[in-house]
């Protein structure tokens, strides 16, 4: 997996108002441990106004060495995800044969590519059909975070919200349809059309879709990790929650097979306790009773795994959330068309 000619991995970073985070990100990055002439590192930014453009320069004029990956810095008008990616294929240069997306309130350890090389030969071994990218890890940040971001990871991390996708906790490589931070094979984004600017949010998801429908494998691997930043506050929380419910029944109408029994328990919950309630039923309130007593024996656990008695009231908060938020965000992409998320900026 080498080139003369140019590099040959480049880490893709759509961002937008990331002042906080996009210094370490891009750090982790440009000090991998492989050789710098074979990756490069594109940010494409959709108009941020907090600063984040000037971390930016500032790093491009500090890396700006033969030691050093390639800083590319570019504008990306179509503000999205989706929109920065496909914009980046179009100033990447032709060396380049694989595309790791990154975001800007992630990082990763020195020896990330190194290993990430390494799964990617390894699920390559596994896959009886042509490989088009494998996923990560995802972790949670282990120093500096307030109370909000344990109870939020707190509840990303319990069995009442984890859905089996990009935050799922996972020990072994193997075959997925929601790998996270992709590396894919860039011959075959080009072959499939690139992402669908269409979705504001869940645009990965989607694109695995089509990756599989077309007969590619995608993998994961436990074996190369990113640490990424959650929200910082509940209100965040609440428009993640139902942003990403909302665009989850965007991919669904779109990819109706690939829906989950659990993603609709919360909905179900609710519809039979109304309907037991208004049949008359005494016990009609048990399923909620049920519900709040598993969300207070969840947030013991917590608060004793995590040494923080604050997720007595936190992990359940954070859980009700997460479910309420999600399951509106479902109602509402039924109706609604999207828009730009702002639980960042």
């Amino acid at each position: 997996m080498g080139g003369a000619d140019g590099p040959v991995y480049a880490t893709v970073i759509p961002v937008l108002n990331e002042r906080e985070h996009i210094e370490k990100c891009l750090r982790s990055f440009m000090q991998q441990n492989i050789d710098p002439s074979l990756h490069m590192v594109m940010v494409l930014d959709g108009g941020s106004t907090d600063g984040t453009q000037s971390i930016i320069r500032d790093l491009q004029e500090e890396y700006a060495t033969e030691q050093s990956p390639e800083l590319v810095f570019k504008e990306n008008p179509g503000r999205t995800v989706a929109h920065g990616r496909n914009e980046a294929m179009k100033h990447l240069p032709t060396s380049v044969q694989f595309l790791i997306e990154m975001i800007g309130h992630a990082s990763v350890e020195p020896t990330h590519l190194e290993q990430r090389i390494r799964a990617w030969d390894e699920c390559e071994g596994l896959s009886t059909k042509p490989l088009a990218g494998v996923g990560v890890k995802v972790c949670s940040p282990t120093t500096s975070m307030n109370h909000v971001e344990t109870w939020i990871e707190s509840a990303l991390h319990s069995p009442f919200g984890q859905s089996g996708g990009q935050f799922s906790d996972f020990a072994t490589v193997g075959p997925t349809q929601v790998p996270a931070f992709v590396m894919h094979r860039r011959d075959v984004i080009e072959a499939v059309g690139g992402w669908d600017e269409a979705y504001l949010t869940s645009q990965d998801s989607e694109l695995s879709m089509r990756l599989l429908q077309s007969g590619y494998s995608l993998y994961r691997s436990p074996n190369s990790e990113v640490t990424m930043r959650k929200r910082t506050s509940l209100g965040k929380w609440w428009k993640m929650s139902h942003r990403y419910g909302f665009w989850r029944t965007k991919v669904l109408k779109k990819y109706p097979k690939r829906a989950k029994w659990k993603e609709f328990l919360p909905l179900i919950g609710l519809a039979g306790t109304l309907a037991l309630a208004l049949a008359g039923f005494p016990w009609w309130w048990l399923g909620a009773g049920l519900y709040a007593g598993v969300l207070s024996l969840e947030s013991l656990r917590q608060s004793i795994l995590r040494k923080d008695i604050t997720c007595l009231v936190g992990t359940p908060l954070s859980l009700l959330i997460l479910h309420t938020g999600f399951s509106v965000g479902l109602i509402d992409g039924l109706v609604r068309k999207g828009r730009m998320p702002s639980d960042r900026s």
